[in-house]
Parts: structure tokens; sequence; C-alpha cells
């Protein structure tokens, strides 16, 4: 099982948020990765600059054969077409995906010069990939700790686990 979680705090010139995430999931299928689950829509102040505007993510159970840095290189192609600009770390952007878990695999791998561990190395911190991967996958357990997903949320500070809205729009 894959989970790739995937956010948008910027408009971009497909439409806002919510259509840069179904956009991105379009783009995602095009590449020939299916999409088995999707999470709802969920809403939390921007990280680490809350000023900044609000971010709407979603997390998905994917199938493909590629291997994680063909995958990346996806991911990363997707987020440029849909105008992903890179100038410094955790910039507002149109487009954001990430892997979050490749089939319970314990990886550090290079991707362009930077370390790309799987799984996601902060993905235990990050309410906005925590609660929508309990919705899809419940019985979920971190492959490196075997930590539950819902021991992982208990474990949460009081604010990450009240600033976040799950939204009903799809």
């Amino acid at each position: 099982m894959i989970f790739l979680g995937l956010g948008s705090n910027l408009p971009s010139k497909y439409g806002d948020k919510f259509a840069n995430i179904n956009l991105a999931i379009s783009f995602l299928k095009a590449c020939g990765i299916k999409v088995i689950k999707r999470s709802s829509f969920y809403k939390t102040p921007s990280y680490p600059d809350r000023e900044n505007p609000k971010f709407i993510n979603v997390v998905i159970l994917v199938e493909t054969n590629l291997p994680p840095v063909d995958l990346m290189s996806v991911l990363v192609f997707i987020e440029e077409k849909l105008e992903r600009k890179r100038f410094k770390k955790n910039d507002p952007r149109s487009c954001d995906i990430d892997i979050i878990d490749y089939n319970n695999q314990i990886l550090n791998l290079k991707y362009n010069n930077s370390d790309l561990t799987l799984p996601h190395k902060e993905l235990t911190s990050r309410n906005f990939v925590l609660f929508p991967l309990q919705e899809i996958s419940p019985k979920w357990k971190h492959p490196k700790t075997k930590e539950t997903i819902n021991y992982l949320i208990q474990k949460l500070n009081e604010e990450d686990k009240n600033s976040i809205l799950k939204m009903n729009k799809n």
C-alpha cells in the first residue's frame, strides 16, 4: 500500500486549492497510477508560518509498479505542472505531493541531491497527514515504530488536534 499526501494553499491558473488537488489526482491517474481510496478534504493552518494561507489536504491510497525514486519524479512533474515554485522551504504553494508510506518499507534514498526518507520522516507530527490517513486506513501502523494511527493522533498536542477541519467539499 502506497499512501500519498497532497496539499495546496495557493490557487493556480487551473483554479482554487480544491481544483489543484483534484487535478493533481487526475494527473496521477493519467500517469498510470491507480487511485484506490481518497480521504475527505481537510483544512489546516499553514506550517510553520500561520500567517500564510490555510492548506487544503488529502491523503490517497495508490497502486503503482514505479519504484520510489521514479514515483517521486512523477510527483515533482505534477507539482511543477500545477505551478509549484520552489524558493524556500515551507513557502506557500499551489501543489505539494509527498510519499507518506511506500508499501511499509523503511528506506533512505537520494532523489535529486536530496534525501528521500520513507516512511515520511515528519508524518507523526502532522495532523494534516494523520487525520486523513486514519480516515482511509484506520488500522494503519507506522512501518518503523509499529505505532497505530490512533496512538499517533493521541500523541498530537491539543492545538494540532483542534486546528484541523474536515471539509464536506469533494
